[in-house]
């Protein structure tokens, strides 16, 4: 390897990345307070308080060391020539461009999977276990396992394949090529994964008949939101954990609940909760998010191309000869700072959708305070952090502490406002 301009910029990054994400976890562990707020003060008794602090400080314990870990391994790989190694042995095989960068590309995949293996491993069968959200199964984790493979290995290496072949045989609009082809992509995955993907891992029943699926499809049709069906997802098979989602376009859009979820709120609440998910949708965030991320894949299709052809990319990184296929990797390493601004800005953009959707249940239900009590349920149900420090919202965060968005949804409670 050369220590040239572009190991450092990529040094430098990655080393400075772990260590903001140190601060900010450090920062955030101390300024939890001692008194539990006084908004949450009907859901968090004293116990309960201590054990989420617990819990935030274990979790920050725990992504520190995997990321210390995982950096470690890399700089390993790095400088023992790694990637240069690993080149030659893809090459080796003499089978073409396209399979030899599948060969390199899945050879790195794999071994970052292995290497987050045991930290899945503990993160699920100790750490949430110990805080009692686990209830995975050994088997149910190594099917989840094996089916995300598969999945990765069949649908990313299609994608990665496609990839690889336009960039070789292309020329110079081979980024344009790429990106068109990743939209599709994205697009078809929105309407396939509700039906054939995520049924994989979990159970999609169809909500029973009556109070709680009157109450959905009443609001439903109140704001004209078309759906399938709802369904009620065995969520507790792997978590105490609730959420509530929609997923889908078209005749396809589906309102999935968390059975844990429906057994832990009331009927407003659980209509409160999907006026919110609905909000998402008639305040065009998924469209809004798509676009985003059709322009961030392009703007990445357009910079890598700029990229293939820098010798010196490739010498940073000990690989003798530039390659598509070691291009996508290197230059990706060295697309971390940028990624960073864009996940600031992505995350700024989702927490003020999450005020917008907040406020849209408001304005559709005529009442604040169902969502008021079902955000509050879920913060004490899932043990979280109640003040959390400003630069981990602001690097973590996709949606806005739960104290701002009570706050928020108090000041729009129509039974507050003034009458007239």
């Amino acid at each position: 390897m050369s220590l040239n301009l572009y190991a450092l910029v990529a040094l430098t990054a990655l080393a400075g990345e772990l260590v903001l994400s140190a601060v900010a976890g450090l920062l955030n562990v101390r300024a939890m307070g001692g008194v539990v707020p006084d908004e949450f003060r009907d859901v968090f008794d004293g116990e309960t308080y201590a054990r989420s602090q617990a819990y935030t400080r274990a979790r920050t314990r725990f992504g520190l060391i995997q990321s210390a870990t995982s950096l470690a391994a890399l700089l390993a790989f790095w400088f023992a020539g790694g990637f240069g190694w690993l080149d030659g042995v893809a090459r080796a095989a003499e089978s073409g461009p396209v399979t030899t960068g599948l060969l390199f590309v899945g050879a790195l995949a794999l071994g970052s999977t292995l290497l987050g293996l045991p930290f899945r491993i503990y993160g699920t069968f100790v750490l949430e276990e110990r805080f009692g959200f686990n209830r995975t199964t050994v088997g149910t984790f190594a099917a989840d396992l094996l089916k995300g493979l598969a999945l990765g290995t069949l649908l990313g290496g299609a994608l990665l394949g496609a990839i690889l072949f336009f960039f070789e045989w292309a020329g110079p609009l081979a980024w344009l090529w790429c990106w068109a082809l990743t939209t599709v992509f994205m697009l078809v995955a929105q309407f396939v994964a509700p039906t054939w993907i995520m049924p994989l891992f979990n159970t999609f029943s169809p909500l029973g008949d009556g109070e709680l699926k009157t109450a959905l499809v009443d609001y439903a049709r109140s704001v004209r939101f078309p759906f399938s069906e709802i369904f009620v997802v065995d969520g507790s098979r792997r978590s105490a954990k609730a959420n509530a989602f929609f997923t889908g376009f078209g005749s396809r859009k589906r309102i999935g609940l968390f059975d844990t979820l429906v057994e832990q709120q009331t009927t407003s609440e659980l209509v409160s909760v999907v006026a919110h998910e609905v909000g998402h949708y008639k305040r065009g965030h998924l469209l809004k998010d798509l676009l985003l991320r059709l322009a961030h894949s392009a703007a990445l299709f357009w910079l890598l191309s700029l990229f293939l052809n820098r010798q010196g990319m490739f010498d940073a990184f000990g690989v003798a000869d530039p390659s598509v296929h070691a291009g996508l990797v290197l230059f990706g390493l060295l697309f971390t700072p940028i990624e960073l601004v864009l996940s600031l800005v992505v995350n700024r953009f989702s927490r003020r959708y999450e005020f917008e959707a907040d406020a849209f249940a408001v304005e559709t239900t005529g009442q604040a305070l169902p969502l008021i009590s079902a955000l509050k349920k879920l913060s004490a149900d899932s043990l979280s952090n109640l003040t959390p420090h400003p630069l981990h919202v602001l690097l973590h965060y996709s949606h806005p502490p739960v104290l701002d968005r009570v706050a928020a949804l108090r000041a729009l409670d129509p039974s507050r406002q003034p009458a007239g």
